[in-house]
Parts: structure tokens; sequence; C-alpha cells
């Protein structure tokens, strides 16, 4: 497939990027609609619908009156990038619907790439930034991550770079009701969502497959590497039972080799990376919390793990740990994620703190593009916090 280069990109009138949005009428569509009207290198000069053709988008996303007289309709517009805002089971079935041009690119926001990139003659790269930064820059079509996903592996990521997952995760995270899609269910109701948390998908969400499969490959291919060059790690007092098998019925804590535990931490014989799950529905409209530990290796200190993330995270324009408990207000949105760091008993703890319709769909999203078109990472992303 032939490459559009950031130097073509430039040449285009107004020297600003054509970007059209699909399925635009949703939350995460108008979250990119108030972004991308506002980023300095970007013309959206196409929003589509099946459902509002002639309607314009400020009738729809009523905070954008004054913003916009763009209207939904059905053509593309020859645009340099296409972001896919359609659910999750939609996104192949516009690609085989819809004329668009190869060296057209696609942000896809739904599920439908992440596991499988290869679709139509396009190869779809995993667009976690914070893991695959450099492998975004060079990609020509985005799978982007799930706003669970997002949240989870921002305080597992660092974890899997240093070859420090050695027991299974544990996480509880809340997302807000923004987090169900703009379609009324049940649950979405007030008095369901009012005053009330509930549990659903337990151990069974879909962003768990993309969890897993990110972390294991970050974990593969930088664990082994990391591990090897701190050396040998010292002898811990519990591991999993010589097959490797994390939760089956027949493990159980038992003590380590201190060869088991170089094995493990060191992927010279692989390692299954298993992530339990508990999603609960809040009763706030966005954000994301997540509560997630892993039994720690003996021998790291809480100021060892919080180096880790700080190291890990020194590059990134939006990702920071802080030495201070988080709470979800601090994030709201912005494109910001926060993670806290504490050890207790043998557990490293990581509270993770994102908006799932900024970091966690829509700025994401846009992050992406701007890594793709060789734009600064944080262009148009300077969101102004709410605070409360």
């Amino acid at each position: 497939m032939d490459r559009i280069t950031t130097k073509q990109v430039n040449m285009n009138e107004n020297n600003k990027i054509r970007v059209a949005i699909a399925g635009g009428t949703g939350y995460t569509g108008g979250e990119l609609f108030r972004i991308l009207l506002n980023h300095p290198d970007v013309e959206i000069v196409a929003a589509t619908t099946t459902s509002s053709e002639g309607t314009p988008v400020a009738s729809v996303h009523r905070d954008l009156i004054g913003e916009t007289d763009l209207c939904f309709g059905t053509e593309l517009n020859d645009p340099d990038v296409i972001f896919l805002c359609l659910g999750h089971g939609i996104s192949r079935q516009f690609v085989d619907t819809h004329d668009i041009k190869p060296e057209c690119r696609i942000i896809d926001l739904g599920n439908d790439f992440r596991l499988d990139g290869e679709y139509a003659g396009r190869h779809f790269v995993y667009g976690l930034c914070e893991s695959a930064r450099e492998e975004v820059r060079k990609a020509h079509d985005v799978a982007n991550p799930g706003c669970f996903a997002t949240a989870i592996q921002l305080a597992t990521l660092p974890l899997a770079a240093a070859g420090l997952i050695t027991d299974e995760i544990h996480v509880t995270a809340i997302t807000g009701s923004t987090g169900a899609g703009k379609k009324p269910g049940e649950t979405t109701h007030f008095s369901y969502r009012s005053d009330n948390i509930s549990i659903y998908k337990l151990f069974t969400h879909q962003h768990l497959a993309e969890i897993k499969k990110n972390l294991q490959k970050v974990h593969d291919a930088k664990g082994s590497q990391a591990a090897a060059s701190i050396g040998p790690l010292p002898l811990c007092e519990w591991a999993p039972p010589p097959t490797r098998g994390w939760g089956n019925a027949n493990s159980g804590h038992q003590p380590c080799s201190l060869s088991d535990q170089q094995e493990l931490c060191t992927g010279e014989t692989r390692t299954e990376i298993k992530v339990n799950f508990v999603p609960l529905r809040g009763d706030f409209a966005r954000g994301i919390f997540a509560s997630v530990y892993t039994r720690a290796v003996e021998g790291m200190s809480q100021e060892d793990y919080r180096k880790i993330f700080e190291d890990y995270y020194a590059e990134s324009p939006f990702v920071f740990h802080s030495k201070e408990g988080i709470s979800m207000k601090e994030v709201v949105n912005t494109n910001k994620g926060l993670v806290h760091v504490e050890l207790h008993d043998g557990y490293v703890h990581i509270a993770s703190a994102i908006d799932n319709l900024v970091k966690g769909a829509a700025g994401q999203a846009v992050q992406n593009m701007n890594l793709m078109f060789g734009l600064p990472e944080d262009s148009g992303l300077r969101l102004k916090p709410s605070a409360f």
C-alpha cells in the first residue's frame, strides 16, 4: 500500500490535515469534534452518519453551537485520515462498503482491528502510544485501544517492560456512564445509575483480550532485555508451580529457586500473563479509576517500583507518576493519565486514572494521528482539566 508522507500532507490546501469523522453522533464522536475543531493542523472536511444526514453537527452536539457549521452527510470528501467511531463490529463493514483511497489513513476507535490488524490489504497497529510510540509513527492505519484497556495498561506497562510481572494481575476498575455509549439501555437510566454501583462482565470484559495480548508482547520483547540488564533477582518466597500455569486448579503458593525466578523474569521460558478484571459501573458521567495489584518481587522497595514508573513515563507528554495519591477528577476532560504506586505486604499496588472519552478514546486517537503525521505529539491536546 502506498504511504502518504508528512511532506505530502503539508502540501494540501491550507497546510491542514483533511479529516473525516465516520459515526460522529455518539459521545466519542462528539469529543473528537471538540478536540479537532481546535487543532491547529486539522480541517474537518466530512462527518458521516447513517441516521442524521443533513443535520448540523451542532444540533447533535449542542455544546458546539457557534463553533462549526458542519453538517452530517454521506460523502467522505477525499480525506487524509478517517476516524471510525462506528461501534464495535461495524468498522470492517465500513471499509468494505466505502471507496477509501489506499493513501488515506484510518484510525479505528472500535475493537474490530485490535486483536487482528490485517484487513483488506491494511495493517492496523495497536495504537497505545505509551507502548508503541515508534510503531505508531511509522503506521499507516491504527487500532485505537479501549478505554479500560488504556487505564489498566498504563498501570502495568512499566512492570511488563521491566520483566517484573511474575504473578496474576488483579484489577478492579470503575467507569462513568458515558462508557456505555449514547444508546439508552436498562442500566443507563438515571433511576438505575444514580447513587448506585454495579458489577458487569465479571472476568469476561471484551478489553481483557487486548490487555493480555499487548502486555504479553511488551513483556516478551522488552521484559527479557530489561531483566537481563539488571542481573539476577533476589530469591522470592512465592512463584507459580513448575508448569507455569497461573490460576489453574493445581496452582498454589510455594517457594521457587533462584533459577526459576530468573527464568520467569527473563522470559527464557515464556510466562503467560493472566489478568483478573472486575469492571464496575459508576454513578458519574466520565472517567475511569483502576485499582491494580500483583505480587511484588522480593528485594524491590517502594522507591524501586516508583523509579521504574517514573523512568518509563519520563518521555511521555501525558502520563505521569504521582508520589501522592490520585483522584479521577485530576484527569477528567484531559488526555492525561495519572498513576500512583505503593508497596504493601508483598504486593505492589498501582492506582490509575484517565478520562474514558479523551485518553481512553478520542484524545488517544488524536495523539496517534499526531504521531502518524509527524506533528508534535501533544498538538491540539493541551486541554483544560475540570479540577472540581
